[in-house]
């Protein structure tokens, strides 16, 4: 078992290498060079009322599509740890390091950690939502199927587009948009729509955790957008969120998880330290500042890629299945609705 998820995360790396380049080079651009990639020169933390992008164009799509296949094949390796280390202990270690690897390089920015009272109080609040989003999956998946948390969890972009709409000015949910999320979800159905099981009284609670989960995750963008993106840094709101859902997930992980450790492997190691660097800490900084700039409900529709880019990565890539139809329809659909919800 151990061989085989070696060559899992082996085929990870080989496999991506492409995009890591890519993803270095944004993060590079943005945060130790210049932030042109994302269209236009840097900006003042004041001057973020006015930096509000309305146009789509293929840079932060394909800064999204990198995203998503670094979410994807973390997928992948949440399943090869978790056979080793408790997931929601291992959800609070990844906030943990995320926290301090984020604190140093503030440090080093000369950036403050909580610049005004106002940005601690809603910087908390992101945190506790974080850390309960991922409570509520960990939990569901005890209780209901992971099908059926993936699909419920990825109603999360039409909460956040709803948000946007009544929340957000600017940022309005048009019959285009309507209908990109609708297609793109029905993508997501016909990915799981086999391993859905049957409802029953006894997966209702794990159903309801991962409908809140997404409800969570979409709010919880839409709250960065109104309070914090024009407050902070994107690197201040990455801190807030991974700082103050620390000691609520190692609270959760005490009162509902035991052991905590099953004979750790270097493989769960590394599995581990993906998430936590890759991640936790790489790729939720690059996101954040898409958050910071551009419009939520179009960031968020692009996140329907994730589940079926993980499921190509995990089971085509790595295990060698062949190509399904239902992954091929899922690609299809999805792509459909992100051309509409960019029409919108």
């Amino acid at each position: 078992m151990r061989g085989g998820c070696k060559n899992e995360i082996d085929s990870i790396g080989s496999s991506s290498l492409s995009f890591w380049l890519i993803f270095g080079k944004v993060l590079l651009g943005r945060y130790l060079v210049a932030p042109s990639f994302f269209g236009g020169e840097g900006c003042s933390v004041k001057d973020k009322q006015n930096y509000f992008h309305k146009e789509f164009d293929w840079k932060p799509i394909s800064v999204l599509l990198v995203l998503a296949t670094v979410w994807g094949a973390n997928m992948a390796t949440i399943k090869i740890a978790e056979r080793e280390i408790a997931p929601l202990f291992m959800a609070g270690t990844r906030s943990l390091v995320a926290t301090v690897g984020l604190y140093i390089w503030m440090r080093v920015k000369g950036l403050k950690a909580f610049p005004a009272k106002n940005v601690t109080y809603h910087g908390l609040v992101v945190g506790l939502l974080f850390g309960t989003e991922f409570g509520l999956i960990y939990m569901g998946l005890q209780y209901t199927l992971a099908s059926r948390v993936y699909i419920l969890l990825y109603t999360a972009p039409f909460f956040a587009a709803l948000g946007a709409h009544y929340f957000l000015g600017g940022d309005r949910l048009t019959p285009w948009k309507a209908a990109g999320l609708i297609i793109a979800f029905c993508g997501i159905l016909v990915l799981f729509l086999k391993k859905l099981g049957t409802f029953s009284a006894d997966t209702l609670p794990g159903d309801i955790m991962a409908l809140t989960a997404g409800a969570m995750w979409g709010g919880t963008t839409v709250y960065i957008k109104r309070f914090l993106a024009h407050r902070t840094e994107p690197l201040q709101t990455l801190f807030y969120q991974v700082l103050f859902s620390v000691p609520l997930l190692f609270c959760l992980s005490w009162l509902f998880e035991s052991p905590l450790f099953h004979d750790v492997s270097v493989t769960g190691i590394l599995a581990l330290a993906y998430q936590c660097i890759i991640v936790a800490f790489l790729s939720y900084l690059v996101w954040f500042e898409l958050v910071h700039r551009y419009q939520v409900s179009l960031l968020h529709a692009f996140s329907f890629f994730t589940p079926v880019l993980g499921v190509l990565i995990s089971g085509v890539i790595m295990l060698g299945e062949p190509i399904g139809a239902s992954l091929i329809v899922a690609l299809v659909l999805v792509s459909i609705g992100m051309v509409l919800v960019n029409k919108g």
